[in-house]
């Protein structure tokens, strides 16, 4: 079976410390499908791509591509929402109006909410699915560390300026001996730092896992998440996840199981208060919870999902 394996990005695959959450996926599905079939992944449509009768082509987030490419099944895997007007902007629509597509969304919360105008021939949630570094961890149940971290890796900005405010005025006032670190977005402001809010913008992955096993929870709001892979490889570190519970989230947290629900942004100091306070006993509790929970994205499971869908029809 030939089975080319289309990614739009600007990422070189060789070096793996560069690449996002998504271009991480895409590669290592492509690992495991090269055990089983012929693939090639391409960020570029060459001539020699597209003279070939291929038998399925997958497309990471972009439709386009099936307007060029000769192949019996067209998969698009859609990482992030596709409304109307986006599918517009970015010269997707027509393609994805013509052309018989199988769609894989990676949430339930995804498929609900991705326009049925869209005539896809099928659709199919299959989760995201953990990157082979965070699934290799041992956890640790001793965090070397005196303060009590937490973490923002989240690569985008939406309620950021929010919970900093919030942090300002309910959590260094409160003397807690916390520490609000950010990655993965531009957030350069050492005026932040008497705050005990720390911005260090993209790391590679090894050195944010490195950073979870010393902290002592992950926010991660979920304002636009579609399904948040930050929060599932927080967890395998055994770290709970607080956030407002919405959107994609909705499916991944159980209140004080895994991590902790709050209505509000502004009281984010409780969920906080509550996880300095716990005894060891129920703090490593949860933490064997937040593992167990994150090891249904391990990737032998998920693959097993993706291998029924390249081999039926």
């Amino acid at each position: 079976m030939k089975i080319l394996l289309f990614v739009n990005t600007v990422q070189n695959f060789k070096n793996h410390n560069s690449l996002g959450g998504i271009e991480i996926l895409n590669y290592e599905l492509y690992k495991y499908l090269k055990k089983k079939h012929k693939i090639i992944l391409s960020n570029t449509l060459s001539k020699k791509i597209l003279i070939v009768n291929w038998d399925i082509v997958i497309s990471s987030n972009d439709s386009r591509i099936f307007n060029q490419v000769k192949t019996k099944r067209k998969i698009l895997w859609l990482h992030n929402k596709l409304q109307l007007e986006k599918a517009f902007r970015k010269k997707q629509l027509f393609s994805l109006l013509i052309n018989d597509i199988e769609a894989i969304f990676v949430s339930k919360y995804l498929k609900e909410n991705t326009s049925r105008l869209y005539n896809f021939s099928k659709r199919t949630v299959i989760s995201n699915f953990l990157p082979s570094i965070f699934e290799k961890n041992k956890f640790s149940k001793n965090k070397k560390n005196k303060k009590n971290l937490f973490v923002w890796s989240v690569q985008r900005k939406l309620g950021l300026d929010e919970l900093i405010s919030v942090w300002k005025k309910k959590i260094y006032s409160l003397n807690l001996n916390c520490e609000l670190h950010i990655f993965g977005v531009n957030y350069k402001n050492n005026k932040l730092n008497k705050y005990n809010i720390f911005c260090h913008g993209k790391i590679p992955r090894q050195k944010l896992l490195n950073f979870y096993k010393k902290s002592v929870g992950m926010i991660c709001l979920g304002y636009d998440e579609t399904f948040c892979l930050n929060a599932i490889e927080a967890m395998k570190i055994g770290l709970p996840v607080i956030s407002l519970g919405k959107t994609a989230l909705k499916e991944i947290i159980k209140d004080k199981i895994n991590g902790y629900l709050i209505d509000n942004i502004s009281d984010i100091d409780i969920p906080i208060k509550n996880l300095i306070n716990l005894d060891s006993y129920r703090r490593l509790s949860l933490s064997k919870y937040c593992i167990k929970f994150a090891s249904n994205y391990n990737s032998n499971i998920i693959f097993k999902d993706w291998e029924k869908l390249i081999c039926s029809n």
